[in-house]
C-alpha cells in the first residue's frame, strides 16, 4: 500500500517542495526579500475566517493602535510569515556550514553552566516565525529534544517528523508528559513552547496582552517534579542586518514558585515583553483566544 503522504494527491505538494528546496540556493538576502512577495501572493487564497483571526488578535492584544497601524501590522505580519517559509526550508535542508555565520547568540553560557551541573533544562519559547530556526541553530551547540504537536495531514505531519529528527536529539509529542519528564531527569534539554491554545478540558484563564486567555501551566509542573532549570530562550530574524538574535536568559529564579498560577502570569508577561519587541513575528494567525470563560462568547467567527 503506499502511504500517505505519497498518494497521486500530495505529488503537487511534493512538486512545490521541490521548487523551494531549488530556491533555498539563492544568497540569504534575495530569500528575505522573496519570502514576502511569496506570502503577499498566497494570502489573497487564504479564506476571509483565517484572515479575520490575524485581524481579531491584533485588535484585541493592540487596542492602543488605529486601524491604519494594525492594517500595517497584519500586512508586516504576512510578510514575516513568508520569510518564515524561507526559514523553515533553511532549517531544514541548509548546511551547518552555511547557517552558522546567520547565528548571533547571546547567553549560551546559562545553558552550558546547568548541563554541566546535570540538571535537565526547559528552554521556554514562544512561536515566532523563526521558531523552525531556532531549534535547528541551538542544536548545533547542544543536543536538544523537541516538544511537537502532530499534525492531522499526513503529507505535513512526514516532513514535520523526518526534518526535525534530523536534527534535534529526539522528538517528544505534546502529550507524552512521561516522556518529557524522563528527558528532563536525564539531564537532557527540551525545546517547549506552551503559548498556544490547545483545547484543554480545565483551562487556568491567564491575562494576555489583557485578555484573560486559556493558559498552559505545565511549566511549572515539570520543573516541580523534575527540578529542571527554566531557560526563556528567544530567537528573532534581525530586522537590521543579517540573520537571527538568538538569547538564552538567566534561569527563573524561584521557578516554580508553588503557586502556578502566579508562575503562569510570569510566563505570559516574558512573551508579551518579547512579542512587544518585534510583534510582527509573533504568531498571529493562531486562535490564541479561542476558548474562552464560562459565559463569554467566542471572538471568532464559526
Amino acid at each position: 500500500m503506499i502511504p500517505e503522504h505519497l498518494r497521486p494527491k500530495t505529488w503537487p505538494l511534493w512538486i512545490v517542495l521541490g521548487l523551494l528546496r531549488l530556491m533555498l540556493l539563492l544568497p540569504w538576502s534575495v530569500l528575505m526579500k522573496i519570502g514576502p512577495v511569496m506570502a503577499d501572493l498566497v494570502y489573497k487564497f487564504i479564506p476571509q475566517k483565517r484572515r479575520d483571526v490575524l485581524t481579531t488578535n491584533l485588535k484585541l492584544c493592540f487596542p492602543e493602535l488605529s486601524d491604519t497601524e494594525r492594517e500595517q501590522l497584519a500586512q508586516q505580519h504576512v510578510h514575516a510569515m513568508g520569510k518564515g517559509v524561507i526559514d523553515l526550508g533553511l532549517a531544514w535542508w541548509a548546511s551547518r556550514r552555511r547557517l552558522e555565520p546567520l547565528a548571533h547568540f547571546q547567553g549560551l553560557e546559562h545553558l552550558q553552566k546547568a548541563m554541566d551541573e546535570g540538571k535537565g533544562v526547559i528552554l521556554l519559547s514562544a512561536h515566532f516565525t523563526s521558531v523552525e530556526m531556532s531549534g535547528r541553530l541551538i542544536s548545533h551547540h547542544f543536543p536538544i529534544d523537541t516538544i511537537y504537536r502532530r499534525s492531522e495531514k499526513p503529507f505535513t505531519e512526514h516532513l514535520l517528523h523526518v526534518n526535525r529528527e534530523r536534527h534535534s536529539a529526539s522528538t517528544i509529542h505534546k502529550n507524552n508528559v512521561r516522556g518529557m519528564i524522563r528527558s528532563l531527569r536525564q539531564g537532557h534539554a527540551i525545546w517547549y513552547a506552551p503559548d498556544q491554545n490547545m483545547g484543554t478540558d480545565k483551562p487556568l484563564f491567564i491575562p494576555f496582552f489583557g485578555v484573560e486567555t486559556a493558559t498552559n501551566t505545565a511549566t511549572s509542573a515539570l520543573a516541580r517534579i523534575t527540578g529542571a532549570a527554566v531557560i526563556p530562550f528567544l530567537c528573532l530574524r534581525r530586522r537590521e542586518g543579517k540573520g537571527y538574535d538568538l538569547e538564552l536568559s538567566p534561569p527563573l529564579e524561584n521557578f516554580p514558585s508553588g503557586d502556578e498560577r502566579q508562575d503562569a502570569i510570569r510566563i505570559n508577561e516574558i512573551f508579551e515583553t518579547w512579542i512587544r519587541r518585534q510583534p510582527e513575528d509573533y504568531f498571529w494567525l493562531h486562535r490564541r483566544f479561542k476558548q474562552r470563560p464560562k459565559g463569554e462568547k467566542s471572538f471568532y467567527r464559526k
